[in-house]
């Protein structure tokens, strides 16, 4: 199986890049080869100018990893888990000690220093985690879902971490996601990426203006077959799609064409929960693109970017 066809972008130095998708398209894959993980099977890739396939070895030391799950001792302190990271990265015990005090401070985590990470908060791990990608000082960092599974406060103060590191230390950060807020807030710029392709890319406010008009949204009361044709005989309504009792479509004017639509809903006789107009949306420019939502399943196969370069 192939999970990666000709996927190719740039990102450049001290900006977030964000590898927009839902789980399955490819995502980690381009992760895994970028940071040596895992090995192409045909394509190049250069992290920080280094050919992946060639200088493993340097890539290594220039990148830091945070991957979907978290790398600490749950039995260690947090002390003890920099250190030793700073340890493996070459670091003498005194400038290991050093940077894991600037770290802890930085994120906040120096109350609780002595403490078993086991005894964490998800928060509190996940900054942890990012902390441990640090002690080398990389210049690329490499961010797998870093906020799965964490609830609305802490995945902002992750947030506000990484955007203090592209802004005050000039690393460039290549972040996966599948959560059209976290990349709409962090990425500067930002590939969609379905089944193993990039299907657009661009930053956020570049793709959203791409889309004219309303993004027009009708929750009907349950599935029904004949909504598809109904709705498409409204006029003023394009880029229609319906998906069980959800329907999606663009207006110029949604004002004027949303009464039309439910208007043709009801003479059908097809009830409707509720109907909402918006502005567009990442989510909107991944249905242009793909025919579907973003958090829509998506199949996956196995193998190789044609070209993938990040930062210089």
């Amino acid at each position: 199986m192939t999970a990666l066809r000709g996927l190719s972008f740039t990102a450049a130095t001290g900006t977030v890049f964000g590898l927009l998708g839902p789980n399955g398209a490819g995502k980690t894959t381009a992760v895994k080869i970028l940071s040596t993980l895992s090995a192409a099977d045909s394509g190049s890739a250069r992290v920080a100018g280094y050919e992946v396939a060639t200088r493993p070895a340097r890539v290594r030391r220039t990148i830091g990893y945070v991957s979907q799950k978290s790398g600490t001792d749950p039995m260690g302190t947090a002390t003890e888990n920099l250190l030793l990271a700073g340890r493996l990265h070459g670091m003498s015990r005194r400038d290991a000690a050093a940077r894991a005090r600037e770290l802890l401070g930085g994120f906040g985590l120096a109350d609780a220093a002595d403490r078993l990470v086991q005894t964490y908060s998800g928060g509190m791990a996940r900054k942890l985690d990012l902390a441990l990608s640090l002690m080398h000082r990389p210049r690329v960092l490499f961010l797998d879902e870093p906020t799965t599974g964490l609830d609305p406060r802490a995945r902002g103060e992750v947030w506000a971490e990484v955007a203090r590191l592209t802004g005050a230390e000039q690393m460039t950060v290549l972040l996966t996601t599948h959560y059209l807020e976290e990349a709409d807030h962090l990425a500067d710029r930002l590939a969609i990426v379905d089944r193993g392709r990039v299907v657009a890319s661009g930053t956020p406010d570049e793709l959203k203006s791409g889309l004219r008009g309303d993004a027009v949204h009708v929750e009907l009361a349950r599935a029904d077959d004949r909504a598809p044709s109904v709705v498409r005989t409204a006029p003023g309504l394009r880029d229609v799609t319906v998906r069980r009792a959800t329907v999606r479509g663009r207006a110029d004017d949604g004002a004027r064409a949303l009464p039309l639509v439910l208007a043709a809903l009801e003479e059908a006789g097809i009830a409707v929960n509720s109907a909402t107009l918006a502005r567009p949306s990442l989510d909107d420019v991944y249905l242009r693109h793909t025919g579907r939502s973003l958090n829509a399943d998506a199949d996956a196969d196995d193998a190789a970017p044609e070209a993938v370069e990040v930062a210089e």
